[in-house]
């Protein structure tokens, strides 16, 4: 591994390389920068794009395109308020000219109580339905008499408000998560031009990220919607800047030991290349994971997160540490790192940190865990599923529609639930529906397939589409209707479908992330305590985070529950996420321990990387904190739930905990790796794959002092 890195690193710390590197980045992004506005091409929006693999609702919604190729999707107006009838009359006539060919608005049906009507707008869903919506819900809304209400909804009216939520979605996402990073890379470098580099270089990744993207799932079936696509540039941005912080702080320590940057840059990339790699390759196979499960969008999450973070690692270790060579120390103004002065101050507060941590290390860590564990014990009444009304923070028309459908008719009328059967026993398959409970009534008619081997029932259910009630409707129609070979789909068979695969994916996937994450840290630490710890502190993080959070979402942000995609989604992100801090900390730990002795090495490990990685942290909490402010409650779900179990590794685990661990087990901490033999009194040595055996490259050591600056050096050469 250590001479693999060497090998890397010679060209971007190179006198010629850092050139050449620059030259490939430039070139690349000029050649296939065109490739990465082309991402929304490939992007799924099909009904199928957020369900479980072969589902029922799902092969429902395969055989419906057998049936007709200009499928009808309704839009359900809603009427109530005194005159509704002659504002409903009106805007049938006005309604008509959007409907498909062959078909035509019925009259408005009256309520039961008389105090509302609903028309039906069948609409061709291969047409722009959500400019549709918008002429729609302007003439609903046109000369209303006083008292009158109109709000539209139905499938039409919800697809509409659902994509509003993605539109341009990937600009705001990527504009806000820009502004945040530079904000707080300018706050943690203070200076007027560093923080440019870092910036740079993410967008660089960025490019290289959507090119991926797009030529992967254009050409070897990369699944890519929305959602993934705009999570994608977040992750990005706070992986990408991770990793610059990292390789940065390392640079410019060793800027304080070598007189010449590009062995600064060279030895720096040595030292924090296999901490940077673990890393990503943690992150990546963590993401990666969940293509094992069943539903589609968190594959698609996994998947394409995978891409960026590999994405994002290329880039940081190539285009960064070139743009920083070439700028020399300059950029790091006014707070320029001169060869000969102290990397950092003697005493710091990463520094007084650990010796109160070495003082009472045990009490330490129980402290530690009992805090987390009253965190994690919010998880416990946790609130699971989330109906449609509840997805979005700010209530669309198509919900208002929902609760006033629901208020005078059946509460399935705007919705209803679909049979597709086989042609030859649709009156079987009728007589049996309609004997379920909680069915309302078989809609009469349905469409047929030309050939008429298949036929398309609408079932009305008493209860709203989300309901538990209608839930359980759907179930008793499956068991009624499946022996005659017939299918039930539709908005509740989909959440219902949904649902059971999420939890279906959650015992499946996290057993396997848990195994992959052990396996890269046994590879980095050669060690099996030190591992298996880690592991369960971050398992104990993200239960805090877990529990944190739903008091967030509770008594904050007044969120109903929790999205069955959540639990997931918000284990892998964290375990891979924040096993990064830990990654960072103990491969210094490591290296220093062997140089100085476990104790020493300890303190010494969290004292170095106590400030980047807090700032770390901070700027990855900060990026996903983004997804708070938008209108998807999913989304704003993960950005919070992540956002907080970062600031709980960055500020807790491994700022207390972890060290604490290490301390109270001594070098039992190590076993079975070479540490767990060595004492504090007799260190020993290194050998090369340690990372530290090159000591022809006038490197002093940690532990040496630096040579004294020499006044009016010759410049360093170009």
């Amino acid at each position: 591994m250590r001479a693999l890195l060497q090998h890397v690193t010679r060209a971007p710390a190179g006198r010629r390389g850092k050139w050449l590197i620059l030259a490939a980045w430039l070139i690349l992004a000029v050649a296939l920068g065109p490739l990465a506005g082309k991402l929304g091409e490939v992007e799924d929006t099909s009904p199928n794009a957020f369900l479980p693999r072969g589902a029922e609702s799902a092969r429902v919604n395969t055989e419906l395109e057998r049936f007709r190729t200009d499928t009808v999707m309704p839009a359900v107006v809603i009427y109530t308020g005194d005159g509704a009838e002659r504002k409903a009359a009106a805007d049938r006539e006005a309604f008509a000219r959007y409907v498909p060919a062959g078909e035509q608005v019925p009259p408005p049906i009256p309520s039961e109580d008389g105090e509302a009507l609903m028309t039906v707008v069948p609409l061709d869903s291969e047409d722009d339905i959500t400019g549709t919506i918008e002429q729609l819900r302007e003439i609903a809304d046109a000369h209303a008499p006083p008292g009158v209400d109109a709000e539209i909804g139905g499938p039409a009216g919800s697809l509409t408000d659902s994509v509003a939520v993605f539109d341009d979605l990937d600009t705001t996402l990527m504009l806000a998560t820009g502004l945040v990073v530079a904000v707080l890379l300018l706050i943690t470098y203070r200076s007027p031009v560093l923080w440019l580099l870092p910036l740079l270089s993410v967008g660089f990744a960025a490019i290289l990220t959507q090119v991926s993207t797009y030529l992967l799932a254009r050409h070897a079936g990369l699944p890519v919607d929305p959602q993934s696509a705009g999570v994608l540039m977040v992750l990005v941005f706070g992986v990408g800047t991770d990793y610059a912080l990292l390789l940065i702080a390392r640079y410019r320590e060793e800027l304080h030991r070598h007189a010449d940057r590009h062995t600064a840059m060279r030895i720096a990339l040595a030292r924090s290349g296999p901490a940077i790699l673990a890393s990503a390759g943690t992150i990546a196979l963590g993401l990666a994971c969940l293509a094992l499960a069943d539903v589609n969008s968190s594959r698609s999450l996994g998947l394409v997160g995978a891409v960026g973070v590999v994405c994002g690692f290329l880039a940081m270790v190539t285009v960064l540490p070139a743009l920083l060579v070439v700028a020399g120390r300059w950029v790091f103004w006014p707070f320029v790192p001169e060869h000969g002065t102290p990397a950092r101050r003697a005493h710091t507060v990463w520094s007084r940190i650990g010796i109160a941590v070495a003082r009472r290390p045990r009490w330490s860590w129980m402290m530690s865990v009992a805090a987390t564990g009253v965190l994690a014990l919010s998880a416990t009444g946790i609130g699971m599923g989330l109906t449609q009304a509840e997805m979005f923070q700010d209530e669309p028309e198509s919900v208002v529609a929902q609760e006033r459908i629901s208020a005078h008719y059946p509460s399935g009328a705007s919705d209803p639930a679909t049979i597709v059967a086989p042609g030859g026993r649709v009156a079987e398959v009728r007589d049996a529906a309609s004997a379920v409970d909680g069915v309302a009534r078989v809609e009469p008619g349905g469409d047929r397939t030309p050939d008429g081997t298949l036929a398309a029932l609408s079932v009305v259910l008493d209860d709203a589409p989300d309901s538990r009630a209608a839930k359980d409707a759907v179930d008793g129609l499956r068991e009624a209707v499946n022996p005659m070979d017939a299918l039930v789909g539709g908005t509740t068979a989909e959440a219902l479908d949904t649902q059971r695969a999420a939890d279906r994916d959650l015992r499946t996937v996290i057993p396997v992330v848990l195994l992959v994450v052990l396996g890269v840290l046994v590879r980095l630490l050669r060690a099996l305590v030190a591992p298996v710890l880690l592991l369960a502190t971050v398992v104990l993080s993200y239960a805090a985070a877990l529990g944190a959070s739903n008091l967030v979402f509770e008594q904050v942000l007044g969120h109903a529950g929790v999205d069955w995609s959540i639990p997931l989604m918000g284990f892998v992100f964290l375990v891979a996420l924040g096993i990064d801090y830990n990654i960072f900390l103990m491969h210094r730990v490591k290296e220093e321990a062997a140089r100085i002795g476990h104790t020493r090495g300890v303190l010494e490990g969290l004292t170095s990387t106590g400030g980047v990685i807090t700032s770390a942290g901070v700027v990855l909490a900060a990026t996903f904190a983004v997804f708070a402010g938008l209108p998807l409650v999913t989304l704003a779900q993960l950005g919070v739930l992540v956002g907080i179990g970062v600031l709980l590794d960055t500020f807790l685990v491994r700022t207390v905990l972890v060290p604490a661990l290490a301390l109270d087990l001594g070098r039992r901490f190590w076993w079975p790796g070479r540490l767990s033999r060595r004492t504090d009194a007799d260190p020993g040595g290194l050998d090369d794959r340690d990372g530290r055996g090159d000591r022809g490259d006038g490197d002093a050591g940690h532990g040496a002092p630096a040579p004294p600056a020499t006044p009016g050096r010759a410049p360093e050469p170009a």
